[in-house]
């Protein structure tokens, strides 16, 4: 089972060290963070790269990625008949973590609320909906090293009632339960998952009742806790303080991701990588910071490989970066690559930005043991600037699930066109988004063997009727008339 061993604290609200172990992966020095995944794999990173240039110990995976053809048809990853099923699917090294979540971090908000069994999600052709009973089935089928319990969390709401709130957590204290007694009825030989127990994003008083349950029937069926909110840390129970802690507070920055690890917080997934990746933007900042010259300006956090600036600079990503990115291709290449559309750009600066932030964390633990966390992290933010810098290029193509469900109604294409006549312009700028999903949706069906739909299900659309289509072209159209 997980282990988790506190190395040094000093109190609830400050910064901690601390080891995760498993048997047979890598361990976990905390803080740190793990790799956030689409489909299951870093984005723009093959399998091979992730183990030679990568380096991380562990990554989070969404179910809500694998299931677009639920419930008509059994999704393909359950298809696959091996142990640890997930990890043969996504051809992820034997030593790595592996987390698995319900949703993608940050999550889509979605227009059809959760249920008191249910919770809605998007996957890449719609809309679906999840029972705990499903996620609780499919943790047992896949047999990944965590799982995230089920929370009740509404998205796209910037006012939530009292009322809700109480519903939150009535609903995830009945999941948590149900994905323990899950756990607790696997039989012997069957590989036995660790559960991390959400917190919600709520007061301490409108979900005590669901702490207090935590706290006294379930605090040793779990393995660790899921925080939703870094700044609600003083709110958790002290009897969960020897636990690790699960960040799914998305960090804005590496200013805030400070802010967060000043609390206590112990692993985090830090989706800003990827979005600057996306955007074509190598992250350039170290901590502590270099000395701050007098007068001078705060620094970026990253340099803009679009800007024309970059085209003839023969310089690495970063200065003193040891990256494969950096040690073995320069600016102006990289940028070449990125104007010519070529998959390496982006991945030569997923690289590189996956180093930057492992570096980052590999200087935060040996600022907390000398000491010295408060003044560096202090020095840093009057050193950089607060935010990432702005998107100026075109990203590479990209998922409708990768935008916001405000965009789905538009009516623009996600992406330019790949081919176009050569008098005709390509806008800078195209909206992004798909149309909901209009089919009903289906109830689940299950039991353990039927597992995640892997019984015979009829197709709920049917098939189309072709008997009485007749096509006529232009000239049929003309003798008749």
């Amino acid at each position: 089972m997980l282990d988790f061993a506190l190395l040094k604290t000093t109190g609830t609200l400050t910064p901690r060290l601390g080891r995760l172990s498993l048997a047979g992966r890598r361990s976990v020095l905390t803080p740190g963070f793990i790799g956030s995944t689409s489909r299951g794999v870093v984005p723009h990173i093959s399998q091979d790269n992730f183990q030679k240039s990568l380096g991380l110990d562990g990554v989070y995976v969404a179910l809500e990625d694998f299931i677009e053809k639920h419930p008509q048809k059994t999704p393909p990853i359950f298809h696959l008949d091996a142990p640890a099923s997930i990890r043969k699917f996504t051809s992820l090294p034997e030593d790595t973590l592996l987390v698995l979540g319900a949703r993608r971090n940050p999550p889509i908000p979605s227009p059809t609320a959760n249920t008191n069994t249910e919770i809605s999600l998007l996957t890449s052709v719609g809309y679906r909906s999840l029972s705990c009973e499903y996620y609780a089935a499919a943790a047992r089928k896949l047999q990944p090293d965590i799982v995230v319990g089920l929370a009740d969390i509404p998205l796209g709401q910037e006012v939530v009632g009292a009322k809700r709130k109480d519903k939150m957590s009535d609903r995830t204290e009945t999941w948590t339960r149900d994905i323990i007694a899950k756990q607790k009825s696997l039989g012997e030989g069957e590989h036995r998952f660790n559960i991390f127990a959400p917190i919600l994003p709520i007061e301490r008083d409108l979900q005590s009742w669901y702490l207090e349950h935590l706290v006294d029937d379930m605090v040793s069926k779990i393995s660790g806790v899921a925080i939703y909110d870094a700044y609600l840390l003083d709110d958790l129970p002290e009897e969960l303080h020897h636990l690790p802690r699960l960040s799914f507070h998305a960090p804005a920055s590496p200013h805030e991701l400070l802010r967060h690890i000043s609390l206590g917080m112990d692993l985090f997934t830090i989706p800003f990588i990827s979005s600057a990746t996306d955007a074509g933007i190598a992250l350039d900042f170290v901590f502590p910071p270099p000395q701050k010259p007098n007068g001078g300006s705060r620094q970026t956090l990253g340099i803009d490989m679009w800007h024309t600036e970059q085209a003839l600079s023969v310089t690495p990503l970063g200065e003193n970066c040891t990256c494969y990115a950096c040690t073995k291709h320069h600016r102006a290449y990289i940028q070449h690559l990125l104007s010519a559309k070529e998959m390496l750009g982006w991945v030569l600066i997923q690289i590189h930005n996956h180093a930057v932030l492992s570096t980052f964390f590999t200087s935060v633990r040996a600022s907390i043991e000398a000491g010295t966390f408060d003044a560096d992290a202090a020095a840093f933010e009057a050193f950089y600037e607060p935010q990432l810098p702005e998107k100026t290029g075109q990203g590479p193509r990209v998922r409708g699930y990768q935008f916001g469900s405000e965009e789905h109604a538009k009516a623009e294409k996600k992406n330019p066109k790949a081919f176009r006549k050569l008098d005709e312009e390509i806008p800078l700028k195209v909206a992004h988004g798909q149309q909901p999903n209009k089919k009903p949706a289906m109830k689940d069906v299950i039991d353990d063997e039927a597992l995640v739909g892997l019984v015979g299900m009829e197709d709920a659309n049917g098939a189309m009727q072709m008997e009485d289509l007749k096509l006529e072209d232009d000239r049929t159209a003309e003798v008749k008339a």
